[in-house]
């Protein structure tokens, strides 16, 4: 199924899930093992602290990472893909937690 799907015209695993916005979950992804955090104007862009002082991407508004750029389900991409944090490279196209997002997205009914 995975061959099927392409990350390039999708983006739906770019924003909050659901679970995390019903619970009021406002830090999306942990930036980790990137060197993203070496980038001081990188880090002023797109990533936030949380009360704890764990850095996270940073999300707009309507729960989106704010490092991708088009529109969801039909053409992204990611301002920052060489230098995504862990949590973002290890997701694999048509894994469980991709076709949940697809499906929140309303990409896949």
């Amino acid at each position: 199924m995975a061959a099927k799907l392409d990350c390039v015209t999708c983006g739906a695993c770019c924003l909050n899930p659901d679970e995390n916005r019903a619970e009021g979950y406002l830090w999306y992804l942990e930036v980790r093992d990137t060197k993203l955090l070496d980038k001081p104007l990188l880090v002023k862009k797109h990533v936030v602290y949380d009360p704890d002082g764990v850095p996270h991407l940073r999300l707009d508004p309507a729960g989106r990472c704010v490092a991708l750029l088009g529109k969801i389900g039909q053409r992204v991409r990611c301002t920052i893909y060489e230098l995504r944090p862990k949590g973002c490279r290890m997701l694999e196209a048509g894994e469980p937690r991709c076709l949940q997002a697809r499906r929140e997205r309303g990409i896949d009914k």
